[in-house]
């Protein structure tokens, strides 16, 4: 807020001494900064890694299912999954402050939480860096623990900075297919525009469905097309599949050069699509996947 500009007094006046003691608490009062949240809820596995790493992860009483890392986050009492939160379930848990991410819902709930008095804020998504270092700043500011997000921003770009090296140590880009699995009744193969198409990028790899815009059903025709060198998954994912051995009987993928060579890599779910704290590891480890011959040497 932008201070205004003081007027510059005519004469000088002298202020009854009532007045002055009341300017003075007026401006004490001002000056001191609101008591920090004290009983926090978050939902988002991302906006939940951030408070811990910002080393507030003793004031969250509950969060919401995706919240699985650090392993106190994936401890704490749960309150449903951040798209479908139960208005009544947070506050049972009287909070001080809601911190949720933007997917976060439904509206109605979060409008019950804040007509009931809880302050609730939501914290934008970019799957970008900056977008990244921008979470980290507002919960840090949030949570009054400004240098802690700093130290947080400076590691995340350390990480970016070492995997910008690696791709300049090799400069092949191999295909990269991202295929999000959640049983064999969901499979879908990410375009551009996605998490993971960034996460690609980041790791010098290309995204073998880069003209395709968003999110697609998986089939046969889509992926021969594509013909990716590796293929990325969630580890979730291949669990719900069955395996990594299962990937490969999905159509089209062994038809395609990763299948020729079984190329499959596979990363934690939050690790890899997050975008908080340890995004530039998590570039840097996928990175050094997709070109081995770079980890051997590191």
């Amino acid at each position: 807020m932008n201070t205004p500009r003081p007027l510059r007094p005519l004469a000088r006046v002298t202020s009854p001494p009532h007045v002055a003691l009341c300017g003075a608490l007026v401006v004490a009062l001002l000056a001191t900064p609101a008591r920090s949240a004290q009983r926090l809820v978050t939902a988002g596995g991302d906006i939940t890694e951030i408070v811990f790493a910002l080393g507030a992860g003793d004031r969250v009483v509950a969060a919401d299912t995706s919240s699985v890392y650090p392993a106190t986050a994936a401890a704490l009492p749960k309150v449903g999954y951040q798209r479908q939160l139960p208005a009544e379930g947070i506050l049972a848990m009287a909070p001080d402050l809601v911190i949720v991410s933007d997917e976060a819902g439904p509206p109605a709930a979060l409008a019950q939480l804040r007509d009931a008095g809880v302050r609730v804020e939501v914290i934008a998504a970019d799957d970008s860096p900056d977008g990244a270092s921008a979470k980290v700043r507002h919960v840090a500011a949030l949570l009054d623990r400004n240098a802690a997000g700093e130290t947080l921003i400076a590691d995340m770009q350390a990480g970016l900075a070492q995997a910008r090296a690696d791709r300049a140590a090799d400069s092949s880009a191999p295909r990269v297919l991202f295929v999000y699995a959640r049983g064999a009744g969901t499979l879908m193969i990410a375009g551009r525009n996605t998490p993971a198409d960034a996460m690609i990028g980041l790791a010098g790899g290309r995204n073998a469905l880069a003209d395709v815009e968003g999110f697609k059903p998986l089939t046969a025709e889509a992926v021969v097309a594509a013909q990716p060198d590796a293929v990325l998954m969630l580890a979730r994912g291949v669990e719900s599949l069955g395996g990594a051995d299962a990937i490969w009987a999905q159509p089209g993928l062994a038809e395609t050069p990763a299948g020729t060579r079984r190329r499959l890599i596979v990363m934690d779910d939050l690790y890899l699509l997050g975008f908080g704290p340890r995004l530039g590891d998590a570039a840097r480890d996928l990175g050094r996947q997709l070109h081995p011959e770079i980890s051997a040497t590191r």
